[in-house]
């Protein structure tokens, strides 16, 4: 479709009047690579143009996902269509149920956004055949997306993806695209979803004081509402991030992960006296866990929280249980729920990267059953029977279930972790991003680490393994091992390199700690020059 045949059938006259307003260079960059499915749907800015996120997009999107669905046979099935609180979520989420209700599938929608676990709890409750929600997680303000679940709800994989990106290439211009009205469904699904999550607790002992925020996201209320509902009653919420707002006004970058971001959360905690501080991200799929040290507030890395988090699931589950039971985390996470789930009798799976992958992680495994899935992005996967996908309102309830237990038995998630420091080793994990220009550019390092990767790092050996996308540098000696792993972004223009450091604790767990970091750094400065 050329441009002055894409703004003459744009929809919106809003993005129909921007692209015609563009000089011709402009123009073509929008038309020059159109949006394709990156991890389980469409990312972009919103704003006119076929390589954005707008409603001729969706429309076309939508259009083609009702043809996947009916070649599949599975017109007239129920569809579930979700929606974040960002700049023309509401719009969009409109624009796919209406295009899904005219194509004769019976669409469940909301008047109101909901968290992104909850469009996935819903698909799977129901039996759905596929889901739809309008969300950039946390991208920057200016972003917007569209995810889709089918099977389950379980997040897109190939060739699904690419069975929708070619059925919109022979999409109808947008404006022809059939539409119905759909009405808005009631809060019965949101409510089950709330009891749900709240019924994630294993032990219910101890009291607790939660310090909370949602980063100007949609899962705030929700969260609240899940929360006391697991009967945690004393919770304080940062009043400036709670509410949504699309503009995410007091964050640089609306990530619990970024460097500031969960400042005002920490100094709250503080400030309350708070046992735990827990932090969602815009659309409340993941969370990032704070907690209380002799030095003062600190975030705990994802890494962190899904080695606490998995050792509490497969403590409290007998050991029949464990024998059968699958935990998993990706590639570029830690290797030490690995070991964790060795002590415990229990399956682990590594996967590639993404919840599209953790939540298959027990595909093929017959007679056993996903209990736990993480990666090191704060995504956790607490509660996977009900929600096949990261979910940072079941994970803050478990979370604050196990620091309260914690409590009751006078230790703390600081205790925690030097448990399983001396009992597998100091693991230690840090990433650094190498921003590129172009894309070529992170092939062009990718290919470098292939054909020439470094026979050493920090003075130990290390091999040099691929897996998809990744490569893997991995050694050590008797007492220390290391590993990288170098893959390029799926959704921003950079190659990311995931550092670990396992040091094996004979004495002083303060010095084993002291050694890693300094191999760790080592790692770093030498990724750095890649």
């Amino acid at each position: 479709m050329t441009p002055d045949d894409w703004i003459a059938h744009d929809p919106d006259p809003v993005t129909a009047a921007e692209l015609a307003a563009l000089d011709p260079e402009e123009l073509a960059a929008r038309f020059a690579r159109p949006l394709t499915f990156g991890t389980a749907g469409l990312r972009g800015p919103v704003r006119g143009g076929p390589d954005a996120m707008n409603v001729a997009v969706v429309l076309r999107a939508t259009w083609a996902l009702a043809r996947v669905l009916t070649d599949r046979g599975l017109s007239g099935s129920t569809v579930v269509v979700g929606r974040d609180a960002r700049h023309g979520s509401a719009q969009f989420a409109a624009a796919a149920a209406e295009v899904l209700c005219a194509h004769s599938f019976s669409v469940i929608t909301w008047s109101h956004p909901v968290p992104t676990p909850v469009v996935a709890f819903a698909v799977r409750h129901t039996g759905a055949a596929a889901g739809v929600q309008i969300t950039a997680s946390h991208n920057p303000a200016t972003d917007n997306g569209y995810k889709v679940y089918l099977d389950g709800g379980l997040q897109i994989i190939s060739p699904t993806d690419r069975e929708i990106e070619a059925a919109m290439a022979g999409a109808p211009p947008a404006d022809q695209i059939p539409r119905r009205a759909v009405d808005a469904t009631d809060d019965a699904l949101v409510d089950a979803y709330v009891d749900r999550a709240a019924s994630v607790r294993r032990a219910r002992r101890g009291t607790l004081r939660v310090a909370l925020t949602a980063m100007h996201g949609v899962g705030g209320q929700l969260a609240l509402r899940t929360l006391r509902a697991a009967g945690f009653d004393d919770i304080h919420a940062v009043t400036s991030q709670f509410s949504p707002d699309p503009d995410f006004p007091t964050v640089a970058f609306p990530n619990p992960e970024e460097p500031g971001a969960a400042d005002a959360l920490l100094e709250l905690a503080a400030r309350c006296g708070a046992d735990i501080a827990v932090a969602l991200d815009p659309d409340a799929d993941r969370c990032a866990v704070g907690i209380p040290t002799d030095a003062g507030w600190r975030m705990l890395s994802g890494d962190e929280t899904g080695w606490l988090l998995g050792d509490y699931i497969l403590s409290s589950q007998s050991a029949e249980q464990n024998r059968i039971t699958v935990v998993a985390s990706s590639l570029v996470s830690s290797q030490l729920l690995a070991s964790i789930a060795a002590d415990h009798g229990a399956r682990h799976v590594q996967t590639l990267t993404g919840f599209k992958w953790l939540a298959r992680a027990d595909a093929g495994l017959p007679g056993c059953t996903l209990a736990y899935a993480y990666e090191e992005a704060i995504g956790h996967c607490v509660d996977p029977v009900a929600v096949r996908d990261k979910d940072g309102i079941s994970a803050a309830v478990l979370a604050c279930d196990l620091i309260a237990l914690l409590g009751a038995q006078g230790y703390s998630a600081n205790t925690a972790l030097d448990r399983l420091a001396r009992q597998h080793g100091v693991h230690t994990t840090a990433a650094l991003s190498r921003r590129v220009a172009h894309p070529e550019d992170a092939a062009a390092m990718m290919t470098r680490l292939r054909t020439d990767p470094p026979p050493e790092l920090a003075g130990y050996p290390v091999h040099c393994t691929e897996q998809a996308d990744a490569v893997i540098l991995a050694g050590g000696d008797t007492d220390t091992s290391v590993r990288v792993v170098v893959r390029p972004s799926g959704t921003e223009p950079k190659v990311k390199c995931y550092t670990e450091v396992r040091r094996t604790v004979t004495g002083d767990l303060a010095k084993a700690r002291r050694h890693a970091a300094d191999v760790q750094q080592q790692l770093l400065d030498a990724a750095g020059t890649w």
